[in-house]
């Protein structure tokens, strides 16, 4: 709000608009050098103060200012990861990004080449060049779902001990950096807490301890950081999920998707207001009632009469539970457009909303 306020020219304001413009810069370094902009679902949810349940849910909104602050704290990272494994070439905590194995992009060159675009995945520059070109005027959410497809063919970024692989192996893939390291969120990641010990004895701030120099100690417990980031991981997505499950247990909704994958028994369809991901199971082998569709495995397509399903295809969705399962209710998805006779499913009707006064909302 500093930024854009034409009304303010104070120091504040003027060192802030500097900042942005430095950080632009340095941005365009890091892409000129090969680093990735991808693109990941984010949603955020209101929750009701007293209740507790979430009572709207949106995709969260990126700001210039969100990259201003992402490259300076990417900056102190790296510069950080210099300085410690100078000092320690052999017990240094780092991260790096392996770059990942040419058939880990199949999905994306094949979906690609579906809207007539050629990606060249051979290095990571060539890689963001591709993504850079593939741009459709007309379908402005065309290159941010590429971006997302391109998020899936990654390999983890892991954490690791200077002094127990080649330097070579060094590299992060995602940012194009020959060296990396996590400094900058000590109070919520034990990874960054080691950094600051090592960088505190290279600055004269503290002394050394043998376990801190100990390769093997400091591997041991990069494993467990490995293995500890996948666990918050899979319990932040079942975060995401509950709240989901209480935020459409009351609600039946209509909503704008694309097919973001099209498989053999099913389209994975993202709604891009809601930052969801969903599965829209397809009968394609003939047992069950309705229509039968007929899948691709060349084209990437699934067929019922007229209708052909493509990737990057928007449909319009009803997302509602399924309780057909009381134990185990969970989110389904059925097609309203393109309309499939026995298959589609009407409109939702809207339904008037009581006159009762609005519930109290915090951010979370």
């Amino acid at each position: 709000m500093i930024i854009d306020d034409p009304s303010r020219n104070d120091d504040i304001a003027k060192s802030l608009r500097g900042l942005n413009k430095l950080a632009k810069i340095l941005k365009q370094n890091r892409i000129d050098k090969g680093a990735l902009t991808l693109a990941s679902p984010e949603i955020r949810f209101n929750i009701d103060s007293e209740t507790h349940d979430p009572i709207d849910v949106q995709a969260k909104q990126l700001l210039d200012t969100n990259s201003m602050v992402e490259e300076f704290m990417l900056l102190a990272n790296i510069s950080t990861a210099q300085k410690i494994h100078e000092e320690f070439p052999n017990c240094a905590v780092l991260r790096r990004h392996p770059s990942p194995p040419a058939s880990n992009f199949d999905p994306l060159i094949k979906a690609a080449q579906s809207k007539g675009f050629k990606m060249n995945v051979s290095k990571g520059k060539d890689l963001a060049d591709s993504l850079n070109a593939a741009v459709i005027e007309d379908d402005k959410y065309f290159n941010t779902m590429l971006r997302i497809m391109t998020t899936r063919c990654m390999m983890q970024a892991v954490y690791f001990c200077s002094g127990m692989i080649p330097e070579s192996e060094f590299l992060h893939y995602g940012l194009a950096s020959e060296i990396y390291t996590h400094f900058t969120s000590p109070i919520r990641r034990y990874s960054d807490i080691l950094v600051h010990r090592l960088l505190a004895v290279c600055i004269g701030a503290d002394s050394s301890y043998p376990e801190l120099l100990d390769k093997h100690k400091t591997q041991s417990i990069c494993n467990n950081l490995n293995y500890r980031h996948k666990m918050a991981q899979y319990a932040g997505r079942s975060s995401v999920n509950l709240h989901t499950h209480l935020f459409f247990k009351k609600r039946v909704i209509d909503e704008e998707g694309y097919i973001l994958f099209v498989r053999k028994n099913a389209v994975q369809v993202l709604i891009p207001k809601y930052g969801l991901e969903a599965t829209l199971y397809l009968n394609t082998d003939g047992r069950k009632k309705g229509p039968t569709f007929v899948f691709s495995e060349e084209e990437n397509t699934q067929c019922c009469g007229p209708v052909t399903l493509h990737v990057f295809d928007r449909v319009l969705i009803q997302i509602s539970i399924d309780r057909s399962n009381v134990q185990h209710l969970k989110l389904q998805i059925r097609l309203v457009e393109p309309v499939i006779p026995e298959f589609s499913v009407p409109p939702t009707v809207e339904e008037k909303h009581s006159e009762e006064p609005p519930a109290k909302k915090i951010k979370t």
